[in-house]
């Protein structure tokens, strides 16, 4: 996580420092109104990546309630760690530099520093929305279907949503006063967010757990499977009714959608032939990143008992399998719009699926033996996993996911040709697949060995 903190802040810190003079390299106009008319889209990601990935405020507040402390100091406390939360100032790794940069090259002082005051409230706004709306995924999901929307339309030239959102921006430039109106707004968004969790922090009501009726899904074709179709019923079921598996299978979807910052030339550094199959590698292996990464941590509220049946690992190894397996088929068969971009394109992301399947599917497996860390499945908190979720045998067994394919592919395109590499990323996942059984005869016995590892760290709160 640190690691991941520091990248995004050197990440920010570059982009701060030179997009200014990119923007001007490249004859876009004016730097300042180039990222006031594209804004809108930052604070619509930064709100979708807080919702998927922010913890929220969690205070147990059942002892504190039978002693004398102020209700209102409790509330205040839980909303504060939200304001210190890394996802409120990364931001300024950007901006800050920015607005140098614009002091630096003669912008009016009064006008920058009433637009960055602006525009970081705006961030803190953010903040207070996703404490409101956290669980209703109702609500946020028609909001981003909409701007996703908006911008498909920006980009097919129907419709451009900047016209009308890039005055506001402009205008917090131009009249630095109106920082003080969205200071207003977040202040009250602040008292909002207070004046919200103080009235439901009470036992008899409050605090009491939600009713549903219960439903059954019995999955009846799956019994020709006998215990492996045991298992894919737990996986589809667990994926169905589980919030924090629905996120992942979400995220799987928007994975097809990565490719076209390679595919459409929009992101000039990833022109190079070899990025075709690292697009190719994420498009079609979504749900293998982020679903496979965690098994078994997918079933770590149940996994004791598990393990104290007559299961074997491997059943249980290949059930998973399959459904990353047919999960990337169908991320596959989705991407095939990719064919407009070219057969080629197309093809890097079959290959990458191949690849996927015959030597991916093996990793992630693996890799899921050394991730001791239990997913509460009711929500999105810990959305990484904490602490135990990185050490050097993932970090080690991450890499060559992600660079194997790579070197295989640069190996035949650049002593043979564009052809060669392909063939050689598929005939690695081919290969791969036609040693099956041996690679889950080597990840069974590394699960064995971690067996009670796994299960003493299952034991503790996530």
């Amino acid at each position: 996580m640190v690691l991941g903190v520091f990248y995004f802040m050197a990440v920010f810190l570059g982009l701060g420092i030179g997009a200014f003079y990119i923007i001007e390299k490249q004859g876009w106009g004016d730097p300042l109104l180039v990222v006031n008319r594209f804004i809108v889209y930052y604070l619509v990601g930064d709100l979708y990546v807080r919702y998927m990935l922010q913890k929220m405020p969690i205070t147990n507040i059942k002892p504190l309630l039978y002693i004398p402390i102020d209700k209102s100091r409790i509330v205040w406390y839980s909303l504060g760690k939200t304001v210190v939360s890394f996802f409120n100032w990364s931001h300024a790794f950007f901006f800050i530099p920015f607005s140098i940069v614009l002091l630096m090259e003669g912008y009016p002082p009064l006008g920058v520093i009433g637009w960055h005051l602006g525009i970081m409230a705006l961030f803190f706004c953010n903040n207070f929305i996703n404490v409101l709306v956290n669980n209703k995924d109702n609500v946020f999901y028609v909001l981003l279907g909409l701007f996703t929307v908006l911008g498909i339309c920006q980009y097919s030239e129907l419709f451009n949503i900047t016209v009308y959102s890039a005055p506001f921006f402009n205008a917090l430039y131009e009249l630095p006063w109106m920082a003080l109106l969205i200071c207003g707004l977040l202040i009250a968004l602040v008292f909002s967010a207070f004046s919200y969790f103080k009235r439901h922090m009470y036992l008899d009501a409050g605090l009491i757990g939600k009713k549903s009726m219960a439903k059954t899904e019995d999955y009846a074709w799956l019994n020709r499977f006998g215990n492996l179709g045991t298992f894919l019923k737990n996986d589809i079921k667990l994926i169905r009714r589980n919030k924090r598996s629905k996120t992942a299978v979400i995220m799987s979807f928007f994975f097809i959608f990565y490719g076209l910052f390679f595919f459409t030339g929009a992101v000039e550094a990833y022109d190079g032939p070899v990025w075709k199959i690292f697009a190719g590698i994420f498009i079609s292996g979504g749900f293998l990143f982020s679903f496979g990464q965690f098994v078994p941590s997918w079933d770590s509220s149940y996994y004791p008992l598990m393990m104290s049946q007559n299961i074997r690992y491997r059943e249980y190894l290949t059930s998973k399998w399959y459904l990353i397996i047919i999960a990337t088929v169908v991320s596959t068969i989705l991407a095939s719009f990719y064919i407009y971009f070219g057969w080629d394109t197309y093809l890097a992301v079959i290959v990458g699926a191949i690849y996927n399947i015959g030597i991916n599917s093996y990793m992630v497996l693996w890799a899921g033996a050394y991730i001791k860390t239990p997913i509460e499945l009711t929500s999105n908190k810990k959305a990484f996993g904490d602490k135990q979720a990185f050490n050097a045998k993932t970090l080690l067994l991450t890499l060559p996911k992600l660079i194997l394919p790579l070197g295989v592919y640069a190996l035949g395109h650049y002593s043979i040709g564009p052809t060669a590499g392909y063939i050689f990323v598929g005939m690695a996942g081919v290969i791969g697949f036609g040693f099956r059984n041996k690679a889950f005869a080597m990840i069974e016995s590394i699960y064995k060995k971690e067996k009670y590892k796994t299960l003493a760290a299952y034991k503790q709160k996530a």
